[in-house]
This record gives structure tokens, C-alpha cells and sequence, in this order.
């Protein structure tokens, strides 16, 4: 009996035989890199990048996403008090988004 990656390399093979491969979009480039690959903690990225691919956004992208937002909002920022409200959201989200990779670290789901 094969196994899975065997099984796998025997399908790819014959559509690479049959000239399916080559008709797929990207054939033989690399990936186009995704914008969030490198901003998302190594743990999540593949379970993330599945979740994508199907359409469906976990709520953690959208705070990664905010994230990112208050960032480039406080660099931007002129005005101290303004600067020091964002900072005090940015410290409470990344606070927010620590608990809940640690309880994904130790439980292994939220």
C-alpha cells in the first residue's frame, strides 16, 4: 500500500505527463508572496492562509490588520495627545492579540 505522499507524487506526475499541470495559472513561477505572510506569527500563517484561501477571515487577521493600522497612525502623527491615545490602543491590542496566542500556545485553540 502507498502512502499519501506517494500517492500524491504518482497524480502529479501523470498530469505533468498529460500536459495538465502546465495549464494551471503560475505554472513553473514561484508564489505570489502574500502581503500578511510576514507580519503573522510563524505558528498561524499556514492555518491562516487555509482559512483565506476558503473564504473564510478568523477574527485574529482583522487585529493583525488593525495592528498594523495603529502603527503606521501613530508614526504619522503630529499632535502628542493624539499620538498617546493611539499608542494606548495599540498597547491594548497587542495586548489583547498576546493573550490569545498564548491560550492558543497552551490549550491550542482560542
Amino acid at each position: 500500500m502507498r502512502s499519501i505522499d506517494e500517492e500524491i507524487a504518482r497524480h502529479l506526475q501523470e498530469m505533468a505527463e498529460s500536459g495538465e499541470l502546465s495549464r494551471i495559472d503560475g505554472y513553473g513561477k514561484p508564489m505570489a508572496e502574500d502581503s500578511g505572510w510576514n507580519a503573522t506569527p510563524e505558528a498561524l500563517r499556514m492555518p491562516f492562509k487555509i482559512l483565506k484561501n476558503s473564504g473564510f477571515q478568523p477574527s485574529e487577521i482583522e487585529m493583525f490588520h488593525e495592528r498594523a493600522r495603529l502603527v503606521a497612525a501613530t508614526r504619522e502623527c503630529d499632535d502628542d495627545d493624539t499620538r498617546k491615545a493611539l499608542q494606548k490602543q495599540l498597547s491594548e491590542l497587542e495586548q489583547k492579540i498576546a493573550l490569545r496566542l498564548e491560550a492558543l500556545r497552551i490549550h491550542g485553540s482560542l
